[in-house]
């Protein structure tokens, strides 16, 4: 170096940061990205007030158009990154997009230090920040720097875990790689399809991703996804877990200590495929398709299509909602109620279908909708021909299933329902409520008993077998949720014949829930 360079960068050593790092001699620059490393690298407290001062200023250093300059920029970003908290991710975006723009297509070196940057703002909470940017990336023109955007989100999700990495986000980006020109994007978005099926399974992927892919692709993930097993576990924590973990070793070690953290058994990542698609908007086709003057026509075999075409359009996973207005919602419920009680079977039927799917698309958003249905529902359980009650059973399921509302929420209907003069509503409803306590957890069942039980004591009175049994089963569903003993008092009442109906219907169950009731 000469002496005039020498000269030059003491006396650049005495500029305020930004001036180093933004000067016009690539020297000076260089120089001053190798020192704010350095010093970086010293600071041992993350609230250090230096860390907000460099935190702005590497938005314009990684985009350094000068190659060498650019990769000392990325090593003093990875010492910021290091010594900093999930506070830093502030500057995240910024830094994030300009190393989108500037660093995908550099050196190797460069790409790699670029990955571990990106690794690192994860690793800071910033892995939403992370997939905006990557959706960027994605979406360049060069094959060169999509490739390394993909593979760095395979390492994030790979080290991380979809619970840091949300798998949604991921799983959006990859159909519109699958028709990649370039062979390499096509094989790297292929892998990282594969390390998603560890994560949420080979089922969710398939589902959401194969009508999307090419027969090609199909057919090679196919034969790959064979080779896919054994649950994912995280090899990298983020950084309040880092201190967190910090913080317990500080703590002396008491007797049991993190027990059940060792003793919890690997699981895999419980994934609801609902939360990993987009809803659908179906009521755009549904006035296309002539819904609404279709329902109100004379002729049955109109009606009964235009609700075929709602039963259709609702069978998808998850629904935009579909009545923006308090009115239009109103208006949705009584067309509804006017459909499954219309006087021909065949509408009825399909008007019942059609609300379970609506149930399963919406969830809790139909909750209002569903509450005024119930009743009319459970009443319609009347009718005995075969369609008609598979078409009940299926959508009173749903609407539980879908957490449209709760055993607790709907117990006037069930009191009202237990009541009617026909004993196959007695009977019939009393078995989806057994279906609804089977499907619920412990907690729940444990609120709800107290009112369901005497409903249930009451039914064992009634004067046809079919209301009877039904009832037992509502209260042996009860035992093997919660154990025999909130029923203890109740059964006092029943004779011997009864409470050994009982005990057999519980089954091989009813030792553990003896001692779990009674322990």
């Amino acid at each position: 170096m000469s002496t005039e360079d020498e000269k030059l960068l003491k006396e650049a050593k005495k500029f305020p940061w930004d001036e180093r790092l933004q000067h016009k001699n690539w020297k000076v620059r260089n120089d001053a990205n190798i020192d704010l490393a350095a010093l970086c690298d010293s600071i041992t407290d993350p609230k250090d007030a230096r860390l907000r001062e460099f935190g702005p200023l590497f938005k314009k250093t990684v985009a350094d158009s000068n190659a060498p300059v650019q990769e000392k920029a990325l090593d003093a970003l990875l010492a910021f990154q290091r010594a900093a908290d999930a506070d830093a991710s502030r500057y995240a975006k910024e830094v994030c997009d300009a190393i989108v723009a500037k660093c995908l297509t550099g050196r190797p070196k460069t790409v790699e230090k670029a990955q571990a940057a990106f690794l690192l703002w994860v690793e800071l909470e910033a892995a939403e920040v992370f997939l905006d940017a990557m959706e960027k990336a994605i979406k360049n023109k060069v094959a060169k720097a999509v490739v390394p955007a993909i593979d760095v989100m395979f390492q994030a999700l790979s080290e991380f875990g979809g619970k840091v990495v949300p798998p949604k986000r991921i799983l959006k980006m990859l159909p519109e790689l699958f028709d990649h020109p370039d062979q390499n994007v096509r094989a790297s978005s292929k892998g990282l399809t594969l390390e998603l099926c560890r994560w949420i399974g080979k089922e969710p992927v398939k589902s959401i991703l194969f009508e999307k892919m090419r027969d090609t692709m199909k057919k090679e993930l196919e034969a790959e996804l064979a080779n896919v097993s054994g649950i994912a576990k995280p090899t990298r924590k983020i950084r309040s877990e880092q201190e967190k973990e910090l913080e317990e070793e500080a703590v002396p070690e008491t007797t049991g200590a993190n027990t059940s953290e060792e003793a919890a058994p690997d699981a895999p990542m419980e994934i609801d495929e609902y939360d990993l698609v987009d809803p659908v908007d179906i009521l755009t086709p549904l006035e296309k398709s002539g819904f609404w003057d279709g329902v109100k026509a004379t002729k049955w075999s109109e009606r009964r299509d235009a609700v075929a075409e709602l039963t259709k359009l609702a069978s998808t996973k998850k629904l935009l909602l579909l009545c923006q207005t308090i009115l239009l919602d109103s208006y949705c419920t009584i067309l509804l109620l006017q459909l499954i009680t219309d006087v021909n079977l065949a509408v009825s039927v399909e008007a019942t279908q059609a609300i379970g799917n609506l149930a399963r698309g919406l969830r809790a958003q139909f909750s209002g909708n569903a509450r005024m249905l119930l009743p009319v529902l459970l009443e319609k359980l009347k009718e005995k021909k075969p369609t008609m009650t598979e078409a009940l059973s299926q959508t009173l399921q749903a609407l539980h299933k879908s957490g449209c509302f709760a055993l607790m929420d709907v117990i006037e209907d069930v009191r009202v329902a237990v009541k009617n003069k026909v004993p196959l509503v007695r009977s019939l409803t009393l078995n989806w409520v057994a279906f609804c306590i089977e499907t619920s957890n412990k907690q729940t069942v444990l609120k709800l008993h107290k009112e369901y039980v005497p409903i249930c004591m009451e039914c064992l009175n009634d004067g046809t077998p079919e209301v009877r049994d039904a009832s037992f089963s509502v209260l042996a569903a009860i035992a093997k949720m919660v154990g025999m003993k909130p029923l203890e008092r109740s059964l006092e009442k029943l004779d011997d014949v009864r409470k050994k109906k009982l005990s057999d219907m519980i089954g091989s169950a009813t030792d553990t829930v003896v001692s779990s009731g009674t322990g």
